[in-house]
């Protein structure tokens, strides 16, 4: 396995890890201590790693050159019923808290390329850190449980039709299958488009 897949691979776990932490943190600020009390509050790539997600699955989509290279750590938990502030958008807030760090990532790294101050042989890694956390930002963003989007879009619908979505989104989350079949359908329908929009925004966002 070459050192740029390695790069790459690295890039992304370190991006879900915090991914997941960021729930964590927002979790626990509006009064679920969960995550904090399980130990899931801290960049320990240890506490973090799922092998499928985190390292089987990004090795071979990155082997196989895949437009995409995705991935997972394990959930952070949460529970709901302990969140004591944020009111009906607490769960939202949680939820969007990982795709929000990825775009301040994704926002970084695209001011530090803007203004020149990466050395040469780093500019291209940087790059790809942007790419891959607007990536993981819009994914993640998707309103098909169980992705984060799932709890964030129901906030954004009138309350009957909000209604309808959440009764879809248990069936989906109670049936994981069900649903990771619902993204991967997704994927292969939509994936090129994705794909490109995300080089678009890249590529914005650096200035090429």
């Amino acid at each position: 396995m070459g050192a740029d897949i390695l790069f790459l691979i690295a890039i992304l776990v370190v991006s879900v890890i915090i991914h997941e932490v960021s729930h964590g943190f927002v979790a626990n600020w509006l009064g679920d201590p969960t995550a904090r009390l399980e130990g899931r509050l801290t960049l320990n790539p240890v506490s973090h790693i799922d092998p499928m997600g985190s390292l089987v699955l990004p090795a071979i989509l990155a082997l196989s050159s895949s437009p995409f290279l995705f991935g997972w750590a394990k959930p952070v938990p949460y529970n709901p019923y302990n969140l004591q502030r944020g009111g009906r958008w607490a769960e939202a807030l949680v939820a969007g808290a990982g795709p929000a760090a990825n775009v301040l990532i994704a926002v970084v790294f695209s001011i530090l390329i803007r203004i020149d101050v990466l050395p040469a042989a780093t500019v291209s890694l940087a790059v790809s850190i942007v790419f891959l956390n607007i990536l993981l930002a819009l994914f993640n963003l998707l309103p098909i449980p169980p992705l984060d989007g799932s709890k964030v879009f129901p906030q954004l619908l009138p309350h009957n039709l909000a209604v309808h979505y959440h009764r879809l989104r248990m069936v989906l989350e109670q049936n994981l299958f069900l649903g990771f079949g619902v993204v991967i359908v997704f994927i292969l329908v939509f994936g090129s488009w994705l794909a490109s929009l995300i080089t678009a925004i890249t590529r914005f966002l650096i200035g090429a």
